[in-house]
Protein backbone atom coordinates (compact mmCIF):
# COMPACT_ATOMS: atom_id res chain seq x y z
CA UNK A 1 0.00 0.00 0.00
CA UNK A 2 1.36 3.16 -1.07
CA UNK A 3 0.46 6.40 1.55
CA UNK A 4 2.23 9.17 0.04
CA UNK A 5 3.29 10.25 -3.50
CA UNK A 6 6.92 10.00 -4.33
CA UNK A 7 7.77 13.81 -5.48
CA UNK A 8 9.58 12.99 -9.29
CA UNK A 9 11.16 15.81 -11.46
CA UNK A 10 11.38 15.70 -16.05
CA UNK A 11 14.21 16.22 -17.61
CA UNK A 12 13.51 17.30 -20.76
CA UNK A 13 10.09 19.17 -19.53
CA UNK A 14 9.40 21.12 -22.61
CA UNK A 15 9.40 18.51 -25.16
CA UNK A 16 6.85 16.62 -26.97
CA UNK A 17 7.32 13.62 -24.40
CA UNK A 18 8.36 16.26 -21.47
CA UNK A 19 4.77 16.80 -22.01
CA UNK A 20 3.82 13.53 -22.47
CA UNK A 21 5.13 12.63 -18.42
CA UNK A 22 3.27 15.78 -17.41
CA UNK A 23 -0.16 14.78 -19.04
CA UNK A 24 0.71 11.14 -17.84
CA UNK A 25 1.48 11.91 -14.26
CA UNK A 26 -1.24 14.54 -13.69
CA UNK A 27 -3.54 12.84 -11.42
CA UNK A 28 -0.99 9.85 -10.95
CA UNK A 29 -1.52 8.13 -7.17
CA UNK A 30 1.84 7.45 -6.64
CA UNK A 31 4.04 10.26 -8.10
CA UNK A 32 3.82 14.28 -7.94
CA UNK A 33 5.71 16.29 -10.30
CA UNK A 34 7.79 18.94 -8.21
CA UNK A 35 10.31 19.74 -10.18
CA UNK A 36 10.18 20.99 -14.26
CA UNK A 37 13.75 21.15 -15.60
CA UNK A 38 14.71 22.34 -19.77
CA UNK A 39 17.21 24.00 -21.30
CA UNK A 40 18.96 27.57 -20.44
CA UNK A 41 16.97 29.06 -22.59
CA UNK A 42 13.82 28.04 -20.82
CA UNK A 43 14.92 28.02 -17.45
CA UNK A 44 13.80 30.82 -15.16
CA UNK A 45 10.47 30.98 -17.30
CA UNK A 46 6.83 29.74 -16.02
CA UNK A 47 6.35 26.46 -17.91
CA UNK A 48 3.28 27.64 -19.61
CA UNK A 49 5.45 30.06 -21.21
CA UNK A 50 8.57 28.15 -22.11
CA UNK A 51 7.07 25.36 -23.90
CA UNK A 52 4.77 25.40 -27.07
CA UNK A 53 2.22 23.07 -25.45
CA UNK A 54 0.92 20.63 -28.60
CA UNK A 55 -1.01 17.48 -26.52
CA UNK A 56 -4.72 17.63 -27.00
CA UNK A 57 -5.51 17.98 -23.09
CA UNK A 58 -4.80 21.40 -21.24
CA UNK A 59 -1.64 22.26 -19.24
CA UNK A 60 -1.88 20.20 -16.09
CA UNK A 61 -2.59 23.64 -13.88
CA UNK A 62 -0.09 23.04 -11.47
CA UNK A 63 2.49 22.59 -13.64
CA UNK A 64 1.27 25.63 -15.70
CA UNK A 65 2.75 27.74 -13.47
CA UNK A 66 6.03 26.16 -12.13
CA UNK A 67 9.22 27.89 -12.82
CA UNK A 68 11.71 25.61 -15.35
CA UNK A 69 14.77 25.01 -13.36
CA UNK A 70 18.13 24.47 -15.20
CA UNK A 71 19.20 20.88 -15.17
CA UNK A 72 21.18 20.29 -12.52
CA UNK A 73 20.69 17.47 -9.75
CA UNK A 74 21.56 19.87 -6.70
CA UNK A 75 17.93 20.80 -5.88
CA UNK A 76 15.98 18.00 -8.11
CA UNK A 77 14.06 15.30 -6.47
CA UNK A 78 15.53 12.02 -6.11
CA UNK A 79 12.86 10.71 -9.20
CA UNK A 80 14.04 11.72 -12.24
CA UNK A 81 12.01 10.98 -16.04
CA UNK A 82 14.15 12.16 -18.30
CA UNK A 83 12.98 12.89 -21.82
CA UNK A 84 16.11 13.93 -23.77
CA UNK A 85 18.18 13.59 -26.78
CA UNK A 86 20.73 11.13 -27.08
CA UNK A 87 23.67 13.37 -26.80
CA UNK A 88 22.34 15.64 -24.31
CA UNK A 89 21.18 12.59 -22.11
CA UNK A 90 24.76 11.35 -22.42
CA UNK A 91 26.11 14.22 -20.29
CA UNK A 92 23.25 14.26 -18.35
CA UNK A 93 22.12 11.04 -16.92
CA UNK A 94 25.63 9.93 -15.39
CA UNK A 95 25.07 13.63 -13.34
CA UNK A 96 21.90 12.75 -11.83
CA UNK A 97 22.91 9.06 -10.91
CA UNK A 98 25.78 10.00 -9.79
CA UNK A 99 24.17 12.49 -7.30
CA UNK A 100 21.92 9.99 -5.96
CA UNK A 101 19.60 10.32 -8.39
CA UNK A 102 17.35 7.25 -10.26
CA UNK A 103 16.73 8.33 -13.60
CA UNK A 104 13.84 6.58 -15.24
CA UNK A 105 14.92 7.26 -19.25
CA UNK A 106 13.45 7.28 -22.48
CA UNK A 107 16.73 8.14 -24.19
CA UNK A 108 18.59 5.57 -26.21
CA UNK A 109 22.21 6.90 -24.97
CA UNK A 110 22.59 4.21 -22.35
CA UNK A 111 20.13 1.37 -23.96
CA UNK A 112 22.29 -1.03 -24.60
CA UNK A 113 25.39 -0.43 -21.86
CA UNK A 114 25.54 -4.08 -20.06
CA UNK A 115 24.66 -3.26 -16.71
CA UNK A 116 21.87 -0.76 -17.59
CA UNK A 117 18.42 -2.52 -17.29
CA UNK A 118 16.43 -2.36 -21.01
CA UNK A 119 12.91 -2.87 -19.17
CA UNK A 120 9.57 -3.96 -20.33
CA UNK A 121 7.79 -5.04 -17.23
CA UNK A 122 5.62 -7.96 -18.64
CA UNK A 123 8.65 -8.97 -20.51
CA UNK A 124 12.13 -8.87 -18.45
CA UNK A 125 11.50 -7.52 -14.73
CA UNK A 126 14.77 -9.62 -13.70
CA UNK A 127 16.83 -7.35 -15.10
CA UNK A 128 16.56 -4.90 -13.02
CA UNK A 129 18.64 -6.39 -10.71
CA UNK A 130 21.44 -5.24 -12.97
CA UNK A 131 21.09 -1.62 -10.93
CA UNK A 132 23.62 -3.29 -8.61
CA UNK A 133 25.81 -3.46 -11.40
CA UNK A 134 26.29 -0.04 -11.83
CA UNK A 135 28.96 2.76 -10.14
CA UNK A 136 26.35 5.20 -9.22
CA UNK A 137 24.53 2.77 -7.47
CA UNK A 138 27.35 1.88 -5.31
CA UNK A 139 28.78 5.32 -4.70
CA UNK A 140 25.49 7.55 -4.10
CA UNK A 141 22.56 4.89 -4.52
CA UNK A 142 21.81 6.49 -7.67
CA UNK A 143 21.10 4.32 -11.05
CA UNK A 144 19.25 4.59 -14.59
CA UNK A 145 16.70 2.26 -16.00
CA UNK A 146 15.25 2.58 -19.63
CA UNK A 147 13.00 2.06 -21.92
CA UNK A 148 12.98 0.77 -25.91
CA UNK A 149 12.58 2.68 -28.68
CA UNK A 150 9.40 3.06 -29.40
CA UNK A 151 9.29 0.35 -32.77
CA UNK A 152 11.24 -1.79 -30.63
CA UNK A 153 8.55 -1.46 -28.10
CA UNK A 154 5.71 -3.04 -29.20
CA UNK A 155 7.28 -5.53 -31.56
CA UNK A 156 9.39 -7.03 -28.05
CA UNK A 157 5.29 -7.25 -26.88
CA UNK A 158 4.56 -9.09 -30.07
CA UNK A 159 7.71 -11.66 -29.69
CA UNK A 160 7.80 -12.11 -26.15
CA UNK A 161 5.12 -14.45 -25.70
CA UNK A 162 6.22 -16.27 -28.93
CA UNK A 163 9.74 -16.54 -27.59
CA UNK A 164 8.00 -17.62 -24.51
CA UNK A 165 6.19 -20.72 -26.12
CA UNK A 166 8.02 -21.91 -29.36
CA UNK A 167 11.31 -19.53 -29.60
CA UNK A 168 12.33 -17.07 -32.33
CA UNK A 169 14.37 -17.79 -34.84
CA UNK A 170 14.07 -14.94 -37.37
CA UNK A 171 12.25 -11.93 -37.40
CA UNK A 172 12.21 -9.27 -40.32
CA UNK A 173 9.95 -6.40 -39.67
CA UNK A 174 8.94 -3.18 -41.68
CA UNK A 175 8.05 0.04 -39.79
CA UNK A 176 5.33 3.15 -41.07
CA UNK A 177 6.45 5.57 -37.99
CA UNK A 178 3.95 8.26 -37.41
CA UNK A 179 5.53 11.90 -37.60
CA UNK A 180 4.82 12.43 -33.52
CA UNK A 181 7.96 9.93 -33.29
CA UNK A 182 10.45 13.10 -34.81
CA UNK A 183 8.96 15.22 -32.02
CA UNK A 184 8.31 19.04 -32.47
CA UNK A 185 8.68 20.65 -35.37
CA UNK A 186 9.64 16.90 -36.42
CA UNK A 187 9.62 16.73 -40.08
CA UNK A 188 8.58 19.70 -42.72
CA UNK A 189 4.95 19.53 -43.95
CA UNK A 190 5.99 19.39 -47.25
CA UNK A 191 8.20 16.70 -46.90
CA UNK A 192 5.74 14.52 -45.56
CA UNK A 193 2.42 15.31 -46.83
CA UNK A 194 1.33 12.92 -49.65
CA UNK A 195 4.59 11.23 -49.15
CA UNK A 196 7.03 8.49 -47.25
CA UNK A 197 10.20 8.93 -45.85
CA UNK A 198 11.89 5.59 -46.44
CA UNK A 199 14.92 7.12 -43.70
CA UNK A 200 14.79 7.26 -39.73
CA UNK A 201 18.34 8.14 -38.40
CA UNK A 202 19.66 5.13 -36.48
CA UNK A 203 16.40 3.56 -36.24
CA UNK A 204 16.89 0.52 -37.32
CA UNK A 205 20.19 -0.32 -35.61
CA UNK A 206 18.55 0.50 -33.05
CA UNK A 207 15.29 -2.09 -33.72
CA UNK A 208 17.64 -4.73 -34.68
CA UNK A 209 19.21 -4.78 -31.25
CA UNK A 210 17.23 -3.82 -28.54
CA UNK A 211 14.86 -6.41 -28.66
CA UNK A 212 17.51 -8.94 -28.33
CA UNK A 213 18.99 -7.79 -25.23
CA UNK A 214 15.39 -7.24 -23.79
CA UNK A 215 14.70 -11.36 -24.85
CA UNK A 216 18.13 -12.32 -23.86
CA UNK A 217 18.95 -14.04 -20.68
CA UNK A 218 21.36 -12.56 -17.69
CA UNK A 219 24.98 -13.98 -16.24
CA UNK A 220 27.26 -12.38 -13.71
CA UNK A 221 28.23 -9.92 -15.74
CA UNK A 222 25.24 -8.68 -17.16
CA UNK A 223 22.74 -9.04 -19.92
CA UNK A 224 23.01 -11.82 -22.76
CA UNK A 225 21.75 -10.88 -26.10
CA UNK A 226 19.17 -13.42 -27.07
CA UNK A 227 19.88 -15.83 -29.62
CA UNK A 228 17.58 -14.46 -33.00
CA UNK A 229 18.08 -12.30 -36.18
CA UNK A 230 16.36 -9.24 -36.40
CA UNK A 231 16.39 -7.38 -39.89
CA UNK A 232 14.29 -4.06 -40.13
CA UNK A 233 13.32 -1.77 -42.28
CA UNK A 234 11.96 2.05 -41.20
CA UNK A 235 9.84 4.68 -43.02
CA UNK A 236 8.35 7.50 -41.54
CA UNK A 237 4.78 8.49 -42.64
CA UNK A 238 1.95 11.49 -42.38
CA UNK A 239 0.24 9.63 -39.21
CA UNK A 240 -0.11 11.57 -36.52
CA UNK A 241 0.51 8.89 -33.46
CA UNK A 242 0.72 5.11 -33.75
CA UNK A 243 3.89 3.10 -35.42
CA UNK A 244 2.50 0.52 -37.40
CA UNK A 245 4.96 -2.45 -38.04
CA UNK A 246 4.50 -5.44 -40.48
CA UNK A 247 6.42 -8.65 -39.06
CA UNK A 248 7.47 -12.04 -40.29
CA UNK A 249 8.74 -14.39 -37.63
CA UNK A 250 10.69 -17.56 -38.02
CA UNK A 251 10.01 -19.53 -34.91
CA UNK A 252 12.02 -22.57 -33.25
CA UNK A 253 9.18 -24.72 -32.76
CA UNK A 254 6.09 -25.33 -35.01
CA UNK A 255 3.26 -23.45 -34.11
CA UNK A 256 -0.68 -23.27 -35.16
CA UNK A 257 -2.16 -19.88 -35.90
CA UNK A 258 -4.70 -20.77 -32.97
CA UNK A 259 -1.78 -21.41 -30.70
CA UNK A 260 0.09 -18.65 -31.60
CA UNK A 261 -3.18 -16.04 -31.06
CA UNK A 262 -4.08 -17.74 -27.43
CA UNK A 263 -0.64 -17.16 -26.96
CA UNK A 264 -0.59 -13.01 -27.29
CA UNK A 265 -3.90 -13.07 -25.73
CA UNK A 266 -3.41 -15.04 -22.63
CA UNK A 267 -0.25 -12.99 -22.10
CA UNK A 268 -0.04 -11.37 -18.86
CA UNK A 269 3.22 -10.05 -16.55
CA UNK A 270 4.16 -8.50 -13.18
CA UNK A 271 2.83 -5.29 -14.42
CA UNK A 272 -0.83 -6.89 -14.44
CA UNK A 273 0.24 -9.25 -11.24
CA UNK A 274 1.02 -6.60 -9.11
CA UNK A 275 -1.58 -3.97 -10.79
CA UNK A 276 1.24 -1.38 -11.67
CA UNK A 277 -1.78 2.31 -11.93
CA UNK A 278 -0.36 2.52 -16.10
CA UNK A 279 -0.44 -1.72 -16.20
CA UNK A 280 -3.15 -2.40 -19.29
CA UNK A 281 -5.42 -5.33 -18.37
CA UNK A 282 -4.26 -6.45 -21.47
CA UNK A 283 -1.08 -6.12 -23.16
CA UNK A 284 -1.62 -7.95 -26.39
CA UNK A 285 -4.97 -7.13 -28.08
CA UNK A 286 -5.57 -9.44 -31.38
CA UNK A 287 -8.37 -8.04 -33.76
CA UNK A 288 -9.43 -10.67 -36.37
CA UNK A 289 -10.76 -8.15 -38.56
CA UNK A 290 -8.97 -8.65 -41.91
CA UNK A 291 -8.42 -4.65 -42.15
CA UNK A 292 -7.55 -3.76 -37.98
CA UNK A 293 -5.24 -2.54 -36.80
CA UNK A 294 -5.26 0.75 -37.77
CA UNK A 295 -3.56 3.90 -36.54
CA UNK A 296 -6.96 5.82 -36.12
CA UNK A 297 -9.12 3.07 -34.77
CA UNK A 298 -6.59 1.49 -33.04
CA UNK A 299 -3.76 3.28 -31.10
CA UNK A 300 -5.62 4.59 -28.01
CA UNK A 301 -6.36 0.52 -27.43
CA UNK A 302 -5.82 0.08 -23.31
CA UNK A 303 -5.42 4.29 -23.27
CA UNK A 304 -2.18 3.53 -25.27
CA UNK A 305 -0.76 0.83 -23.43
CA UNK A 306 -1.91 -2.06 -25.40
CA UNK A 307 -0.05 -3.45 -28.60
CA UNK A 308 -2.66 -4.28 -31.15
CA UNK A 309 -2.06 -6.79 -33.53
CA UNK A 310 -3.82 -8.52 -36.64
CA UNK A 311 -3.61 -10.08 -39.99
CA UNK A 312 -1.57 -13.35 -38.64
CA UNK A 313 -1.17 -15.44 -41.47
CA UNK A 314 1.47 -17.75 -43.05
CA UNK A 315 3.98 -16.24 -44.64
CA UNK A 316 5.64 -18.41 -47.65
CA UNK A 317 9.04 -16.43 -46.94
CA UNK A 318 9.60 -17.35 -42.72
CA UNK A 319 6.75 -19.03 -41.48
CA UNK A 320 4.10 -16.23 -39.98
CA UNK A 321 3.29 -12.97 -40.55
CA UNK A 322 1.64 -10.34 -39.18
CA UNK A 323 0.37 -6.68 -38.54
CA UNK A 324 1.38 -4.71 -35.12
CA UNK A 325 0.62 -1.23 -33.82
CA UNK A 326 1.48 0.36 -30.74
CA UNK A 327 1.53 3.78 -29.46
CA UNK A 328 4.94 5.61 -29.94
CA UNK A 329 4.98 8.13 -26.95
CA UNK A 330 2.71 6.27 -25.02
CA UNK A 331 3.40 2.99 -24.42
CA UNK A 332 6.54 3.59 -26.80
CA UNK A 333 8.00 6.79 -24.72
CA UNK A 334 6.96 8.02 -21.54
CA UNK A 335 4.25 5.82 -20.61
CA UNK A 336 6.95 3.00 -20.44
CA UNK A 337 9.14 5.08 -18.45
CA UNK A 338 6.09 5.73 -16.16
CA UNK A 339 5.54 1.48 -15.92
CA UNK A 340 9.01 1.00 -15.24
CA UNK A 341 8.72 4.02 -12.40
CA UNK A 342 5.90 2.21 -11.42
CA UNK A 343 7.68 -1.47 -10.69
CA UNK A 344 10.57 0.52 -9.25
CA UNK A 345 8.63 1.91 -6.33
CA UNK A 346 6.62 -1.89 -6.54
CA UNK A 347 10.11 -3.75 -5.91
CA UNK A 348 11.30 -1.14 -3.42
CA UNK A 349 14.26 0.86 -5.96
CA UNK A 350 12.58 4.39 -5.17
CA UNK A 351 10.07 5.61 -3.13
Amino acid sequence: MVNSKTPVGILGATGIVGQRFLQLLEMHPWFEVTWVAASERSAGLPYAKAANWRLKTPIPEKVASMIVSPADPKDAPKVIFAALDSKIAQELEPRFAEAGCAVVSNSSAFRMQQDVPLIIPEVNPTHLTLIDKQPWRKKSGGFIVTNSNCSAMGLVLALAPLQQRFGVEKVFVVTMQAVSGAGYPGVASLDILGNVIPFIANEEDKLESEPRKMLGSMNGAGAVLADMVVSAQCNRVAVEDGHTESVSVKLKKPATREEIIEAWTSFRGVAQEKRLPSAPDQPIFYDPAPDRPQPRLDVERGAGMSASIGRLRPCPLLDWKFTLLSHNTVRGAAGAALLNAELLQAQGYIG
